[in-house]
């Protein structure tokens, strides 16, 4: 097997090294097509070979329609519908796609295989209906709609990646001749669950450092309302070992090192904070040692071969069930539940910075009444927050039977999938409106410090956004954070400075 491994922490780095690895070998493609050239002339059946598929399982196929079979099964599975996958998921689609073929046990022929890859070298992005797929015999629809283009057929993206536009043309434009799809060749390409590792995988390298900042926000949200540090004391995470946990309340110590906030109300007389304060190692923690869990799953998913049947040096063709989607649906689910926990935390802080706690301004503003303040951003983060309440029920839990009865069980991991993309993007939201309104409560307190990587990261988001005297359109201010902590330059900054975070 080729052990060229792809992570998630270096994922689009490792992916991309490999493509052009295999544009200069990819020998464990053809020993593996050997096994299905022979095996073609052993007169023996072998699914999907020179058998039909699914509950055709039973037919045999002549040699001479043995082309046909092929790209009759790219044509008659590219039937997904709805808006299309994202290009940047469909790349990731489409190397994922390669790789797997690349480890050597699918029986691709070098031609399709080649293929594949001139359409990644030449950005030839496949447009792809999303909906379609149930996550059992692999992403089926979707990517047959992805192969189309290898004969010719279905659409792709322009260069502007704003339309469709027929695949035969684009080709035509970059020089690609279609191919004829050999025995195997169909089938290799349509089972797998390159679509679902690929929502996953685009997501879970996200949350490597939205988890951070969703710490570095605590902290400063923290400061604002002159919280305590004592519930980030190492000695009570080292008695409750959770290795998030830990690895939180270390994070939210390091950022408040040398603040001048903490340090002059320490003997105020305050006994507790609320929860979102409080708990922050033991919420933050358990998403992470979720989202590290599922990232664990998706790693592996990521350097396994998912198509059916695999090809094995011995000669042996067997027929199994790689293509299931269980183990990434339910790695997303729980992934889905991880992510909308903490924002379900950062709104609870949010609405805490309004109240008007020791000093602030009600509404983080001092003319209210004429003036609202930012009484209403909070509303945009609670109605994220109860959309997550509703996209988190699970998908894998569900099943309906397809191929009249074959495929019997199925993983929904495509709906995980979505959701959890969903998901994402309202956290991102919702953080970004806890970063507006703790950097707003931070102007009130700049008689005194903050811890060192709050201070970056206040000073940061000030020359970015301004601070608000009145009220004014935030939406502009709220889209701006969710782009700054998207881009991850906030937490580049304070790690730039302090070291980085756990």
């Amino acid at each position: 097997m080729n052990t060229s491994r792809i992570r998630l922490d270096h994922l689009y780095a490792d992916l991309d090294q490999r493509m052009k690895s295999l544009r200069r070998e990819h020998d464990h493609v053809n020993q593996s097509r050997e096994m299905v050239e022979a095996a073609l002339l052993d007169g023996e059946a072998h699914y999907g070979i020179n058998t039909g598929f699914g509950v055709l399982a039973n037919k045999r196929i002549s040699s001479g329609d043995l082309a046909m079979l092929q790209q009759n099964i790219l044509l008659s599975h590219a039937c997904g519908m709805g808006e299309p996958v994202p290009p940047k998921i469909t790349r990731l689609m489409l190397q994922l796609k390669i790789h797997s073929l690349s480890l050597g046990y699918s029986g691709v022929s070098e031609q399709t295989f080649l293929q594949l890859l001139a359409l990644e070298e030449k950005d030839v992005l496949p447009w792809i209906p999303s909906r379609g797929s149930v996550g059992a015999s692999g992403d089926l629809a979707p990517l047959a709609h992805m192969c189309l283009p290898l004969i010719g057929r279905g659409e792709v993206w322009d260069e502007s990646r704003s339309n469709r536009v027929p695949a035969d043309l684009e080709l035509l434009k970059k020089d690609i001749a279609p191919v004829r799809l050999q025995a195997k060749d169909g089938l290799a390409l349509i089972n797998g669950t390159q679509m679902m590792a690929a929502y996953g995988a685009f997501v879970l390298e996200r949350t490597i450092g939205l988890q951070r900042e969703a710490d570095l926000l605590a902290a400063m949200s923290l400061e604002a309302l002159q919280g305590s540090a004592a519930p980030f004391d190492e000695r009570i995470h080292m008695i409750r070992p959770h290795q998030g946990q830990k690895v939180v309340a270390g994070n939210i110590r390091k950022l408040l090192e040398g603040s001048e906030i903490l340090t002059s109300h320490r003997d105020c007389g305050k006994v507790q904070d609320p929860y979102s304060l409080r708990c922050v190692p033991q919420v933050h923690g358990a998403s992470r040692d979720a989202l590290e869990y599922a990232r664990r799953c998706l790693e592996t998913e990521l350097n396994s071969v998912t198509d059916n049947p695999l090809v094995f040096s011995d000669g042996d063709i067997l027929s199994g069930g790689n293509f299931h989607g269980q183990p990434l649906a339910l790695a997303m689910d729980f992934a889905a539940i991880a992510l909308a926990e903490l924002a379900s935390i950062s709104e609870r802080r949010t609405y805490l910075l309004l109240e008007g706690h020791d000093g602030l301004p009600k509404l983080l503003m001092h003319d209210t009444g004429v003036n609202s303040g930012f009484m209403i951003p909070q509303y945009t983060a609670a109605a994220l927050v109860s959309e997550n309440k509703v996209l988190c029920h699970p998908a894998s839990v569900d099943s309906i039977p397809t191929s009249l009865g074959q495929e019997d069980h199925v993983s929904m991991g495509s709906i995980s999938a979505f959701k959890l993309l969903s998901v994402l993007k309202n956290v991102e939201r919702v953080l970004a409106v806890e970063l507006l309104t703790s950097s707003q409560a931070l102007d009130f307190r700049s008689e005194l410090s903050p811890g060192r990587g709050v201070s970056i990261a206040h000073r940061a988001l000030r020359g970015e956004v301004k601070h608000a005297v009145k009220d004014y359109e935030v939406r502009n201010d709220l889209d701006h954070c969710a782009e700054i902590l998207r881009s991850g330059s906030l937490l580049a900054a304070v790690e730039s400075d302090i070291g980085p975070l756990g």
